[in-house]
């Protein structure tokens, strides 16, 4: 991948971070799951609204660094709209872009500007920013799927 290709993720992510339309409370919802990263101090409270078992709508609060942000928005604009199994399974797609167990940049086109946080798995410590949202959302749905 070449340099031109980060800076093109590199302003994808910086674009989200200062995108503010999905960070707000929702005052109708079903779901509302909290997540935490101890080692960044990302904290994000994540709110649902499923219909019919549909993802009708969803926004985060919460305070962290750009990725962690960034993140939490393109997850939402990736999953409103999709019905719950759909939304685990793009969830499943983003972890396993993370822990490269998905490379193929086809695949991975379902997961929209998600894919700029793929090179993220090049740095460590930025992995748990970037998985937030992610880990939140799935732990909301695997709850509701009980």
């Amino acid at each position: 991948m070449g340099m031109e290709m980060d800076q093109l993720y590199s302003d994808i992510i910086l674009e989200h971070n200062q995108n503010q339309e999905n960070k707000k409370e929702l005052s109708d919802f079903t779901l509302s799951e909290h997540g935490h990263n101890p080692s960044c101090g990302d904290d994000i409270t994540l709110q649902v609204k499923l219909e019919d078992g549909i993802v009708k709508d969803a926004a985060y609060t919460g305070h962290g660094c750009a990725i962690s942000q960034a993140s939490a928005d393109m997850m939402i604009d990736v999953i409103k709209g999709k019905t719950v199994a759909e939304a685990m399974r793009l969830t499943g797609l983003f972890l396993d872009m993370i822990k490269r167990d998905v490379t193929d940049e086809d695949e991975l086109e379902e997961l929209e500007d998600a894919i700029a946080l793929k090179n993220i798995s090049n740095m460590p410590a930025r992995v748990k920013c970037a998985v937030l949202a992610w880990h939140t959302l799935k732990e909301a749905l695997e709850k509701e799927n009980k």
